[in-house]
């Protein structure tokens, strides 16, 4: 049985962040996945890759591909200090991420939510090579940003 392009991802990033971390947990879906350590349903901040419509990429006309880390508190607050304190830090994780990591509010509709992610527009979606280059993107985001989220 052929794997979908998310579960590739999620296969690839079991074997690819550093055990020192903790259980990685993966949640993968046909359009995305939510990666994260802790407890069994994913919590408000987490790692993910998703597909995404047009209108929230710049240079893409048919769809985008978001990578990085997300913050979903039901209170903007909680994800303002969230976000806060990763940009206190930024000078630590961008050494890693480069400036494609972008912080900002959420892309799509929900009010309040943040992140600190990247665009690939238009995307290949079949090429056999994306699983593995989003897995290790991701893996990026997660070696950058989980310390710097850990101390807070």
């Amino acid at each position: 049985m052929e794997l979908g392009l998310f579960e590739e991802v999620a296969d690839a990033l079991r074997g690819l962040v550093a055990s020192e971390l903790g259980e990685l947990r993966c949640r993968a879906r046909r359009y995305g996945i939510k990666a994260w350590f802790g407890p069994p349903a994913p919590p408000r901040e987490h790692y993910e890759a998703q597909v995404i419509g047009p209108s929230s990429v710049e240079h893409g006309t048919v769809l985008g591909l978001e990578i990085g880390f997300h913050t979903e508190h039901q209170r903007r607050a909680e994800n303002d200090a969230v976000i806060a304190h990763l940009d206190l830090h930024e000078e630590q994780w961008r050494k890693v991420l480069g400036g494609e990591a972008t912080i900002g509010e959420f892309l799509g509709r929900a009010d309040g939510w943040r992140r600190v992610s990247e665009v690939w527009p238009d995307p290949d979606l079949s090429d056999p090579e994306l699983g593995f280059e989003l897995a290790a993107r991701l893996v990026d985001y997660v070696t950058a940003l989980e310390p710097v989220r850990r101390a807070r």
